[in-house]
């Protein structure tokens, strides 16, 4: 009985990395209802100036191409300090890194930095982690690095 209860629990924890790494992508469509939280600051306009996403936001940057691109790195957007200098030790967004980062800015970015000093001009903090994983599935569908992995897995 033991065996079996063993091999039940085994199979369950080598279960659970898949399940959080399904989790962690988020669900765009959902994104997409989310993204309202943040579309009173932020847009997504693509390269022709269309909107694709929010209501002519501009407090926050435009996001569109947010994923795969260096943090604190819009040009003409006035950046805090914090996340500039990360972007320039190196960060660039991901969907986990972003999910992370909407969870907490000014958290995440003292960690990021190791520098407990570090702060985040986004006050704004998404509330759940399935949220930040949606809102982040959602922004990467604006991503030439999303459209480039969809091209190549098509061919």
């Amino acid at each position: 009985m033991k065996s079996v209860f063993y091999s039940i629990a085994a199979a369950g924890l080598l279960a659970m990395p898949v399940t959080a790494a399904e989790h962690a992508m988020g669900d765009a469509s959902a994104g997409e209802d989310a993204f309202s939280q943040c579309s009173a600051c932020h847009v997504v306009v693509n390269d022709e100036g269309e909107t694709l996403a929010g209501r002519n936001g501009r407090q926050g940057p435009n996001l569109y191409g947010v994923i795969g691109r260096q943090a604190g790195s819009v040009e003409d957007f006035r950046y805090g300090d914090s996340i500039v200098e990360a972007g320039e030790n190196g960060l660039v967004w991901d969907q986990e890194s972003l999910a992370a980062y909407l969870l907490d800015p000014t958290g995440y970015l003292r960690e990021v930095l190791d520098d407990d000093r570090a702060r985040g001009k986004m006050s704004y903090r998404v509330r759940s982690e399935e949220d930040a994983a949606n809102l982040a599935a959602f922004l990467a569908t604006f991503s030439e690095a999303e459209e480039e992995g969809e091209a190549s897995s098509d061919s």
